[in-house]
């Protein structure tokens, strides 16, 4: 079940463990990343609380936690390879996997055709 959030993150969530990144929107947005900081693995994050950073040419951001729970894995290769997130950000530019408090609350997310209508 993929999902999304209005502030431009994308989830992909199976059983009580989602995959978060930033859309093709979000990274088109920001322009060639140069730099991407990852949560620690182990951190426990609310629902919106700031997971990531990643600077591009233009401009520094932040990545939010669509959903609260702990961080347990991290994408080290968008870390080395920034530009990763820009070529396939919905592939292999995922950043982090956080197993949710409450899959459940994914509900209140917006499934694809609400995103592109909301970015349209």
């Amino acid at each position: 079940m993929l999902k999304f959030t209005e502030d431009h993150e994308w989830l992909r969530i199976e059983g009580d463990v989602a995959t978060v990144g930033i859309t093709e929107h979000a990274a088109e947005q920001l322009g060639d990343l140069v730099f991407v900081e990852l949560p620690e693995v182990g951190a426990r994050l609310d629902q919106g609380g700031e997971a990531a950073t990643v600077e591009s040419v233009k401009a520094a951001s932040d990545v939010y936690c669509p959903l609260a729970g702990e961080i347990i894995e991290v994408n080290q290769a968008i870390a080395d390879d920034p530009s990763l997130v820009n070529s396939d950000p919905t592939g292999e530019g995922w950043f982090f996997k956080i197993k949710l408090d409450d899959a459940s609350s994914a509900d209140e997310l917006m499934t694809e055709p609400a995103y592109k209508a909301m970015i349209g």
